[in-house]
């Protein structure tokens, strides 16, 4: 977790890499989103996919894991991200915000994205645990 501003703005980050496929993940807060006192908080996350590869790739699906503060767990699953399923030559890289309510000002995300490759085969490239964490929140 990195402080980015003199505010209570603070962004939690992950990374990795799979079969060429390079994953980063900013997370952060949003309070303009968020209502507490209805047990409603929301967080915001840039995922950057970069392809460090060799051959161009495609992402197929998404499967996402999402855990609250209390262990309840939420699988997503779904085509694409945002709408798209983008293709990445050599050297190109896709990025995108999306968002996740919790019922608790904090917890976490981890997933994995299907990918093929321009040969046919296919690969998991893995979206590394990220925090998801209210500013001033203990857990």
């Amino acid at each position: 977790m990195r402080r980015v501003s003199d505010t209570d703005l603070f962004e939690t980050t992950s990374e990795a890499l799979t079969d060429g496929v390079r994953v980063t993940v900013t997370a952060r807060y949003s309070d303009a989103h968020s209502n507490p006192a209805g047990s409603r908080w929301f967080f915001l996350y840039t995922i950057r996919i970069s392809n460090e590869g060799e051959t161009t790739v495609q992402l197929l699906n998404r499967h996402w894991t999402i855990i609250d503060a209390t262990g309840h767990t939420e699988e997503v699953h779904g085509p694409g991200v945002v709408g798209e399923q983008p293709i990445l030559e050599p050297g190109q890289g896709f990025e995108y915000t999306s968002g996740c309510p919790l019922s608790t000002p904090f917890g976490s995300m981890a997933g994995i994205f299907d990918m093929t490759r321009a040969d046919g085969t296919e690969f998991e490239a893995e979206v590394a645990l990220f925090q998801l964490m209210r500013p001033g929140s203990v857990h």
